[in-house]
């Protein structure tokens, strides 16, 4: 046993190195499954995730971090709470305690079922049947639960799971923040409903040719700030951004021919959180300053490019002509407010990540309710497609005709990701206010926009988000960037000053 301090915390972090280097190959086994892995090897697949997942549980478990541990808390490295130091032993502590609750056993079935789950949910999805899927949505909600209880709670199972995503948050403030939404969303989402069908079909039945969308679209990322040295691009079933390790930040990617706009902000939405991965000092790797802050941070990074950046008219004033040149076929006699009305069309619609700003977080609420109700028990699967129908019908005004297009449409829930949803409007509510802090700081943003240039803000969010990893909880990490403590008001603000109809 390392008998000083110092001695002390060089071990410890090596420790948290090694269990994080051993779990970065977990992330790999998940690109590949998802990106090019042959079907028939699923279950080859669940079992290396399985027991991948049982050797890094027994790393983050060593009865070593335990004596280490104590001997950092009690030392001055840890007096100053926001060193370096102070941070990695606070949240090394805090994933070692998390960790130790849960058997090994559950780790390794978390795991084996997960990767089964997730080519069930393909299969039904790509059949358009939810009933074969139920049974695995049943089974992950079980595991969730003995996930939770494992875990401990003291107001619901949910606020257990919502720690793995955003540490600090509780159900009840969720609850709030989503009533708070909805009060202003709902009206605004009816008030738009008739402007909206009248808007510019300036894209409605032109072609876009994929390989054009994907040179032009990666391009731009490339040209904002992606580094293409440390990342590539691949074509998925969805949009992910995976993050292997320094220098390997994967994006994956799709596009449809009809839809320039989907798989453009696809784009936007999965560099900015490649941003994030990047923008960490990758000499704290395997620590906790080498980590994001939490899930709801993230998206902020990834919602605040997509829809704060890629639907502006200073950003496609410098974009729009360079676009025009790449389709001309279908873009030479559109003019730049035409497209932009196209782009930014508010309509409800049924498929969450190709909906508009303000309809978002109204998709977001509805899986909020319905992955409680499933938790919970109150809930069964086989139930799932008709409550979905019913809360489309009372939020959005609109049902689906298929499962496809329903409870079948996100990846999520197949995976175990049980209390991830509310990130999403975490993170729209966090990028509202980081965006208009940013402005204030070094605007005025569009017309840097306009002029190309893309550098102030991403290095600004690098000052203020990125390089201080886990120092702050999410909370007050938005606090000390913008001087205010998480609120959605401004995001209800910021969405009814864009898109109000006008007097």
């Amino acid at each position: 046993m390392t008998s000083s301090p110092d001695g002390a915390y060089e071990e410890l972090l090596r420790l948290s190195r090694d269990t994080t280097l051993l779990g970065s190959c977990g992330q790999l086994l998940q690109w590949d499954a998802e990106i090019c892995m042959p079907h028939d090897g699923v279950k080859h697949r669940s079992d290396q995730m399985a027991l991948l997942a049982g050797l890094v549980h027994d790393r983050a478990t060593d009865h070593r971090f335990e004596d280490l541990l104590a001997a950092a808390e009690s030392s001055p490295l840890a007096d100053e709470v926001d060193s370096v130091e102070a941070v990695s032993i606070r949240e090394i502590r805090r994933s070692f305690d998390r960790e130790t609750k849960l058997p090994r056993q559950l780790v390794e079935e978390l795991a084996r079922v997960s990767a089964l789950s997730a080519q069930a949910w393909s299969d039904a999805r790509d059949r358009n049947d939810f009933r074969s899927f139920a049974p695995w949505l049943d089974k992950t909600f079980e595991l969730a639960r003995e996930k939770a209880d494992a875990f401990g709670f003291v107001e619901t199972r949910y606020d257990a799971l919502l720690e793995d995503y955003e540490p600090g948050m509780t159900t009840s403030q969720l609850s709030t923040l989503f009533a708070h939404l909805r009060e202003g969303l709902v009206p605004l989402v009816d008030s738009l409903r008739d402007s909206s069908a009248s808007t510019s079909e300036a894209q409605a039945a032109r072609d876009f040719p994929l390989d054009r969308q994907r040179e032009f679209s990666e391009g731009i990322a490339r040209s904002i700030g992606f580094t293409a040295d440390g990342g590539r691009f691949d074509l998925g079933p969805h949009p992910f951004c995976a993050t292997i390790g320094p220098g390997d930040v994967r994006i994956a990617l799709r596009y449809h021919r009809d839809n320039f706009a989907s798989g453009f902000l696809a784009v936007m939405h999965e560099m900015g959180h490649a941003l994030y991965e990047q923008g960490l000092d990758a000499s704290h790797y395997g620590t906790p300053m080498g980590e994001t802050a939490s899930l709801g941070i993230h998206e902020s990074q990834s919602r605040l490019w997509e829809n704060l950046v890629g639907r502006t008219r200073g950003f496609w004033r410098h974009y729009y002509p360079p676009l025009q040149k790449v389709f001309p076929e279908s873009l030479s006699d559109v003019s730049l407010d035409s497209f932009r009305r196209d782009m930014n069309r508010v309509a409800p619609g049924l498929i969450r990540v190709e909906a508009d700003e303000v309809t978002y977080n109204l998709h977001i609420v509805i899986r909020f309710e319905l992955e409680r109700a499933l938790l919970s028990g109150d809930l069964r699967a086989a139930d799932l497609p008709s409550a979905w129908t019913e809360l489309y019908a009372r939020y959005l005004g609109i049902t689906p005709d298929t499962d496809r297009t329903g409870c079948l449409q996100d990846i999520h829930w197949s995976e175990g990701l049980i209390g991830y949803f509310p990130t999403y409007t975490l993170g729209n509510v966090y990028a509202a206010q980081l965006f208009a802090a940013a402005d204030r700081d070094i605007g005025p943003l569009e017309d840097a926009f306009a002029a190309g240039e893309f550098t102030g803000l991403r290095e600004w969010l690098r000052e203020n988000i990125h390089r201080h990893g886990k120092r702050f909880p999410a909370a007050a990490l938005i606090e000390k960037a913008t001087g205010s403590a998480p609120d959605p008001s401004a995001l209800i603000a910021s969405l009814t000053d864009r898109y109000r109809p006008a007097s």
